[in-house]
């Protein structure tokens, strides 16, 4: 392996980088959105029990103490709650995009890094085609065959470098993406039922 990345020449290294770069992402990202599913439903019901008995300030210690996107934006419509419940979604939506760069962070980096790994490998590429016709011309018919073979183990080798990084982030990146949007959905209709409970509960003690 070791022997493979010399031969791909000085273009593996920005490889490496985005490869080692994109790794960290990925597992950062698989831990955080593990994380903010953890114990979901049960963080929903007891927050929203909580809304039913009418301890706002208990319900906003437990959305403060879990810290997840969702608990932010259930907290935001409990802060709301004495206002209309048009100012109450508005406050929400407000704070659902305040929550969209927490939920999509790295995430341009990761694409980024699927484009970037792509053209450095085509980089080597063409340098080392560039390489290899230089040691045609400068050694007749057939030039010097170990360093026409080293050229072409840099063209060949940096464009399966470039791709083993690209394939792997487009995957992950689309994947995540997928799942922030899915997610966004999932956490405003929560936050849509949790406005409904607490409009009943104003009603109720209105009447």
């Amino acid at each position: 392996m070791l022997k493979f990345l010399i031969n791909c020449g000085i273009w593996i290294i920005p490889i490496i980088i985005c490869f080692v770069v994109s790794i960290f992402i990925i597992i950062e990202r698989i831990i955080f959105y593990s994380s903010i599913n953890k114990n979901q439903d049960k963080i929903v019901a007891d927050i929203r029990e909580l809304v039913a008995k009418g301890n706002y300030d208990g319900a906003k210690e437990y959305c403060r103490a879990v810290g997840t996107p969702l608990a932010s934006i259930m907290k935001k419509a409990i802060d709301l709650h004495d206002l209309p419940v048009s100012e109450i979604r508005e406050g929400v939506t407000n704070e659902a995009t305040l929550q969209m760069p927490r939920m999509e962070r790295f995430l341009s980096a990761l694409g980024t890094i699927a484009n970037i790994s792509t053209l450095l490998g085509l980089l080597g590429t063409v340098t080392g085609n560039i390489a290899a016709f230089g040691v045609l011309s400068n050694g007749g018919s057939m030039g010097d065959p170990a360093a026409l073979a080293s050229a072409i183990a840099e063209a060949l080798g940096t464009t399966a470098s470039g791709l083993v990084v690209s394939i792997p982030s487009i995957i992950f990146h689309n994947f995540f993406a997928s799942k922030v949007n899915k997610k966004m959905i999932q956490m405003e209709g929560i936050a849509a039922d949790l406005i409904l409970l607490i409009e009943q509960q104003k009603n109720k003690i209105g009447g």
